[in-house]
């Protein structure tokens, strides 16, 4: 599973799942095979993390969701606070609590025909809501991971916007493909420029000499953990920078890390066969992520 590496759960086999407001066992959830998620990946979808029964940076999420989905014309159907509401019934109909990852997903609905014309869709979108019991491989999170670059760029707005968290992944899963048959744990993607951009699945971060860097973000995906981090160094007077860097800086970096919603922040050991600074001598990683745990657990109380 790469970075998103996570320990089994026996409970996942019973989870009831929310489909348009009605709940099923996992066993009977359906969706149409019109439906336009499935035909033409015509959708936007956020994942979520619950802890201690709080959903994390819920109301980020879903302004991310629901930009996404005017950006494709797509009418949800609810309001913020009513799909809210639907994800923690979900939450309380599975009797959760905490280490629970939700994928939100939500398509412009069933087609009349396979076709890819939004007229061609009968009025409603449909909504799915999937808990899951998901802690984090610790190991990974503690011992870090291992990035392959590949060919595969991150393209300009104009041919498909990055900003959009669409259900159209074509280009990351191309990416994992090659950095998994490689025998690595995620792709580093760079922009048309050859400049990093970001992960097939995560946001990249490097250190040096004090300094934290991540991309532009002109690329990328508005990552919510991302956003988190850059916050976290400017009010901790941590130099942070988005700007435009290359492999031959991440190749000599101190320290080099990852984010995203399901783990957080985790260290990246290698990138392209090169060993990243010492891992013994990491002193921005652990900051980051006590900081971090920290900054969800404020929002908490």
């Amino acid at each position: 599973m790469g970075s998103h590496e996570f320990i089994k759960d026996d409970r996942n086999l019973d989870i009831l799942i929310n489909i348009n407001g009605e709940l099923f066992h996992r066993n009977e959830a359906k969706i149409s095979v019109f439906d336009s998620g499935f035909i033409l990946g015509d959708g936007v979808w956020e994942g979520l993390r619950l802890h201690n029964g709080i959903i994390a940076f819920l109301d980020d999420h879903l302004q991310r969701l629901y930009q996404g989905a005017k950006a494709l014309d797509l009418d949800i159907g609810l309001s913020k606070k009513e799909l809210s509401e639907r994800v923690y019934q979900t939450i309380q109909a599975n009797d959760m609590h905490d280490h629970v990852h939700i994928r939100l997903m939500v398509t412009r609905g069933v087609k009349t025909t396979p076709y890819q014309d939004p007229r061609a869709t009968l009025p409603g979108a449909t909504i799915v809501i999937i808990p899951e019991y998901k802690i984090p491989n610790p190991e990974k999170i503690q011992k870090g991971v291992r990035l392959f670059t590949t060919h595969v760029r991150r393209g300009y707005p104009d041919v498909q916007d990055q900003k959009m968290n669409s259900h159209s992944k074509i280009n990351c899963i191309l990416g994992c493909i090659q950095a998994t048959k490689a025998g690595y744990d995620e792709a580093l993607m760079l922009d048309p420029h050859g400049f990093v951009a970001t992960c097939n699945s995560t946001h990249f971060f490097i250190v040096t000499k004090g300094e934290v860097w991540t991309s532009t973000g002109d690329y990328c995906l508005g990552g919510i953990t991302r956003s988190k981090i850059i916050q976290l160094c400017e009010e901790n007077d941590i130099p942070v920078y988005q700007k435009n860097f290359s492999l031959f800086d991440v190749y000599g970096a101190d320290e080099c890390f990852i984010t995203g919603t399901f783990a957080g922040l985790t260290p990246v050991n290698e990138v392209d066969g090169r060993v990243i600074g010492d891992p013994s001598e990491r002193k921005m990683i652990p900051r980051l992520q006590k900081l971090y745990l920290e900054l969800i657990n404020r929002g908490l109380v």
